[in-house]
């Protein structure tokens, strides 16, 4: 099965020459290269989400979603050997089931969202989330209502968790997603690849902060293939993140 996971920068007319008008194309064009069975995105708004829903011909995962227009939200699009059997959003706050709500001095309101479904007869959970940009202990405590969240929903289902977590591979929530009794790894760093960023300016440099788009897995999933795309279209960066790539086997 192959996934992505990539923020795709939220609809900014002030990045001129980079604004979602000028990228969008881009954007599809690189998630769709890969063939993905999932493609996870963070910090779209509703509009946003659904032009990309349009471009890409996959099925935005939103049954269970009542938008609020001011915020972004992490999004799961599947392809058509994909079958939901439930989804859901997660607020990353005291209140997890109250839609908008924030917590822990938050700069806004942060959410995941997840799916249980299969491929093939194979079930499995996706957990898709964007954490706050600005402390390091806002971060803490949202991946702790989510570790929370998700154990009362997995099951045993084979846990796959992905997004933007504005936090480097060597920081507290890593540690605390890899030390959890979730059973989880980092495929990057088993496969021992190289540290760099994968956040940047709309200039590919990957020589400044870390790499903060992760693919978090239970130990029961293999991977076959992980890969940070630094492509662009001509001059344009699909986002101001690199997109993962990763191909996993149950």
């Amino acid at each position: 099965m192959r996934l992505i996971t990539s923020n795709i920068r939220f609809d900014n007319p002030a990045d001129g020459k980079h604004d979602w008008q000028h990228r969008r194309e881009c954007l599809a064009e690189k998630l769709l290269a890969f063939k993905p069975d999932l493609i996870s995105t963070q910090e779209g708004r509703r509009p946003q989400l659904m032009d990309l829903e349009s471009l890409l011909k996959y099925n935005m995962v939103r049954s269970h979603r009542k938008w609020i227009e001011e915020r972004m939200y992490p999004t799961i699009y599947t392809g058509n050997e994909i079958n939901i059997s439930s989804s859901g959003d997660i607020w990353l706050s005291e209140t997890p089931q109250v839609a908008g709500s924030s917590s822990f001095d938050s700069a806004f309101p942060r959410l995941c969202t997840w799916i249980k479904a299969s491929r093939d007869g194979q079930k499995f959970m996706l957990v898709n989330v964007h954490l706050d940009h600005v402390k390091e202990e806002t971060r803490i405590q949202q991946i702790n209502v989510l570790m929370n969240e998700v154990k009362k929903l997995k099951g045993d289902l084979p846990l796959i968790i992905c997004g933007d977590f504005n936090s480097t591979p060597n920081g507290p929530i890593h540690k605390a997603l890899l030390e959890s009794d979730l059973d989880l790894y980092d495929p990057w760093m088993t496969r021992e690849n190289e540290e760099f960023s994968s956040h940047h300016k709309f200039d590919g440099d990957t020589s400044k902060g870390s790499r903060i788009d992760w693919f978090i897995l239970d130990k029961n999933i293999k991977t076959k293939f992980i890969h940070i795309d630094q492509g662009c279209c001509d001059e344009t960066f699909p986002s101001d993140h690199f997109p993962v790539q990763i191909e996993i086997e149950f």
